[in-house]
This record gives structure tokens, C-alpha cells and sequence, in this order.
């Protein structure tokens, strides 16, 4: 018996520690095939970077990152930024714009209006070599806004008072606890012109445009992919095809190879996806944006 034992060890034991293991091994298995290049064409160097710029701006640390690496990138020729983007914060919204005014300077880089480019992702796209807008897509909203609430009259109901102490004329500006006064207003509408005028400014400088003309494309209108094209505002009508054909084309490489989005990240995006899908069937009450 014992010498049968000795006999089948070679397969017993492998057959043992699979069971053990075998949760551990499952997992291991699974990050192989999640990471494990899956063609010769995966381990070599990409020349080409898509940097992606959706929903609305609030921080701008993650891709402003990702265009300085790509500018610092030696293999890195040429850049398209991908936008779909109602706009959002000032800072953010221009530090994204001079980190591409910084990759302009060391490679060609197009931003492709692929849904929305309008008033912050527009400021965001203004340095790029070109901007490529598809046939479909909303650009412009040259323009800032600023708003709150007043909500004296709802405390005024359940009787609910605020009490201040501040220093300082202009301390109080913008609270919703009260109707803002009129040199709270003046106040605010000098900090929202002053905003605006850089904005204008920005995109005459880096469009080509007259300053004393921008009524015609700021002003915060909207436009067609055709009007931005009549206005200045963008370069070229085409779909991504034709924005990734023009980078490769700038760029002047042979042999394009666009990088991949990251597995583990892609992954992430998927299960988040499906948790909102599940959330939004059993919540239907809870809104995510």
C-alpha cells in the first residue's frame, strides 16, 4: 500500500495543492489573462497617444499628467485629444489648456471634438496644432457664468435666520441666505468680465483672431461643427478617422501605433459600469452624473 502511495505521489500531490489552492490559483490565472500581452504588437512601443477629456472639468491633475508624459515620452510622436466635454472650472480648464501649449512645443497634437467641445473644453483644446470637430458635434460657449440661489424666502418660511460676523466689505459676497446687493453684484461682475476677457483673449492668440471681433465667436454662442468651421473656432469637419489619419500625418511616422488604455483600468471602468446599470435597476430613484 504504501509502496502504491510512493508510486502515484508525482500525481497526488500536484493533485493536492491544485485543491488547496485552488482559489489563489484561479486568481492568478485570471490577472495572466487580464495582463498577458496578446500579440507581438503589444510589446512594442507605442508612437502615438489618445488622451481622453470627458464630462465636466472639475480637476485637471490626472490628464495634465498624462499629456506631460506624453510630451516627455522620446517614443511618443504625435498626440490626439479626445473631447467630449460641457466644460466646467476656470484653473482646471487652463491648466489643461497650457499643458497642450507645452506638448505643442515638442510634438504636433490635434483635439477632436468628438460630441462636445464648449466654453472650458474648448479653452482646453485651444493650443492643439488643429482642432477637428465631428459633423454632429456642439462647439463654442465662449463665456463664463457664475450663480447662486436665494433662499430668504424658504428660511423665511420654516424660520431659519443666519447670523454674520466678518470682516471685510465683500466678505458676505454670494451667499444664498439673502438677495445680494447691488455692489456685491458689481463685484462679482468684475471678477466674471476680467475672466471672460482672458478667455477671449486666449483663443484670439492661439486661433488667429481679431479681439475686436469676438462677438462673432465668443459671446458664448453655440455652434455647429459648419458655423465653428465659418467662425475660426475649429480647423477641419471629420470623425475620429480622419483626426487620428491628420496626427499620423503631422507626426510623420511610418508605422502608427496608437497605446492601449490601461487593462487594470479598463476593467475598472467595466465593473463600474455594470454597478451603476444595477444601481440604476433597483435604485431607479438615484441619479449618477
Amino acid at each position: 500500500m504504501d509502496f502504491l502511495k510512493k508510486l502515484f505521489l508525482p500525481i497526488t500531490l500536484p493533485m493536492k495543492f491544485i485543491q488547496e489552492h485552488f482559489k489563489a490559483m484561479l486568481f492568478l490565472l485570471l490577472l495572466f489573462l487580464i495582463f498577458a500581452p496578446r500579440s507581438n504588437e503589444e510589446l512594442t512601443p507605442h508612437n502615438l497617444v489618445q488622451i481622453n477629456l470627458a464630462g465636466p472639468i472639475m480637476d485637471a491633475s490626472e490628464i495634465v499628467e498624462k499629456i506631460d508624459k506624453a510630451a516627455q515620452n522620446k517614443n511618443v510622436k504625435g498626440v490626439l485629444l479626445n473631447i467630449d466635454s460641457p466644460g466646467g472650472a476656470v484653473a482646471p480648464s487652463v491648466e489643461i489648456a497650457y499643458a497642450i501649449k507645452r506638448l505643442r512645443e515638442k510634438k504636433p497634437v490635434v483635439a477632436y471634438a468628438k460630441g462636445t467641445m464648449a466654453s472650458g473644453s474648448y479653452y482646453a483644446s485651444i493650443w492643439a496644432n488643429e482642432i477637428i470637430a465631428n459633423p454632429g458635434s456642439m462647439v463654442g460657449s465662449i463665456g463664463v457664468i457664475m450663480q447662486g440661489a436665494d433662499l430668504s424666502g424658504i428660511m423665511e418660511k420654516i424660520g431659519v435666520k443666519t447670523q454674520v460676523v466678518k470682516a471685510g466689505k465683500y466678505k458676505q459676497i454670494g451667499t444664498p441666505d439673502r438677495k445680494w446687493s447691488d455692489f456685491e453684484v458689481n463685484e462679482l461682475n468684475k471678477v466674471i468680465q476680467g475672466t471672460y476677457d482672458m478667455f477671449s483673449q486666449d483663443v484670439a492668440n492661439a486661433r488667429g483672431l481679431d479681439i475686436k471681433k469676438r462677438d462673432l465667436y465668443a459671446n458664448a454662442h453655440i455652434f455647429t461643427a459648419q458655423q465653428a468651421k465659418e467662425v475660426g473656432l475649429i480647423d477641419a469637419i471629420g470623425v475620429s478617422y480622419d483626426a487620428k489619419k491628420r496626427v499620423i500625418e503631422l507626426s510623420k511616422v511610418t508605422n502608427p501605433i496608437w497605446n492601449q488604455e490601461d487593462k487594470f483600468d479598463k476593467l475598472i471602468k467595466k465593473l463600474s459600469a455594470t454597478t451603476a446599470v444595477t444601481l440604476h435597476t433597483y435604485f431607479p430613484s438615484i441619479v449618477m452624473k
